[in-house]
């Protein structure tokens, strides 16, 4: 059985090869602190967030595209792998012991780091694990023709990490990895809300308003919404009404970052390629792809075409399980 995993810091997907993406949850594990048992994993978990008694915590335990908690990642790698495993109907009479895994990791990832994620997933129940780049199976995933001698290149904003990458024949020609995403996002827009509205809210209050008028570039019909949370004032509970202007104000900070990314590796990037690259344009993947008007801020800022990839969510673990060991 070959299984290629996207260990996401937001979301975790299992591809099986000849199955398709047989798993979808986030990277979230609610533990008691007390005995140290698992008590839920992935969505059941994420619904915790925030809503937690003393003695239970809901923890992501990738920060930033790295393993931050080995033990509790092992415990998730080892739940999921399971969960895709349990059903082996499919499987064929020659049943394999422990699976073959492929993990996708940031492009800059450190040898130390790199370890961590290949001994999590043994311990998890791996037989072996090989490792690709985030940059490259975002590019497998969304279909570019990555073995040639001509340039592509890929934008994969995540929720931990942003990797920007030109690829040609087989491999990355010029990358950087930036430790600015999604989660970044939610953490400027907690911070705008508290600033200008004195109104603190959650992780997944601000995840929800990124998602329902968040842009990185003017709307030609502007968005609204109202949200909650607690009045840092007076304590209280207290309901505002936001724009998709402030929004977009309150994500300038990490949105300009990642433009300024993926102008970086444009100088870099040898001419030859950059010729293929104003042919092709910018491919976008990840979550972050979704938010509006994102491409053609890019295009506007670079001058080159910013496409999204038909399914940004996906490229990642589509490109991971297309390279798992045949």
């Amino acid at each position: 059985m070959d299984i290629g995993i996207d260990l996401g810091t937001a979301n975790v997907l299992v591809h099986v090869k000849g199955r398709g993406i047989l798993l979808r949850e986030p990277s979230v594990v609610a533990k008691d602190m007390n005995n140290g048992r698992v008590l839920a994993v992935g969505e059941e978990a994420r619904q915790m967030l925030g809503k937690t008694p003393a003695h239970i915590q809901a923890i992501r335990p990738l920060r930033d595209g790295v393993i931050a908690d080995f033990e509790v990642t092992e415990a998730m790698l080892s739940y999921f792998i399971k969960k895709v495993m349990k059903d082996r109907s499919w499987w064929s009479s020659i049943v394999k012991p422990k699976p073959h895994v492929t993990i996708c990791v940031p492009a800059e990832i450190t040898s130390v780091e790199e370890r961590a994620v290949k001994d999590a997933a043994k311990l998890a129940g791996a037989r072996d694990v090989d490792i690709i780049e985030e940059p490259m199976a975002a590019a497998i995933g969304a279909g570019l023709p990555i073995d040639g001698p001509s340039g592509s290149m890929v934008v994969d904003i995540g929720g931990g990490t942003t990797d920007v990458a030109v690829i040609s024949l087989g491999g990355i020609v010029v990358s950087q990895s930036l430790r600015i995403a999604g989660n970044r996002m939610d953490d400027a827009i907690v911070r705008y809300i508290r600033r200008v509205y004195n109104l603190m809210i959650g992780e997944r209050t601000a995840e929800e308003i990124k998602i329902k008028i968040g842009s990185a570039y003017k709307l030609e019909q502007e968005l609204a919404m109202e949200i909650r949370g607690r009045d840092l004032i007076n304590g209280l509970p207290k309901t505002v009404k936001i724009t998709s202007e402030e929004i977009r104000e309150a994500l300038s900070e990490p949105v300009g970052a990642i433009v300024e990314a993926v102008k970086s590796v444009l100088e870099k990037t040898p001419p030859e390629l950059s010729a293929d690259i104003i042919d092709r344009g910018i491919i976008l993947t990840g979550g972050g792809a979704l938010l509006r008007g994102f491409e053609k801020l890019l295009s506007e800022v670079t001058g080159v075409p910013a496409i999204v990839a038909d399914d940004p969510l996906s490229c990642v673990a589509l490109g991971t399980g297309a390279r798992v060991r045949i």
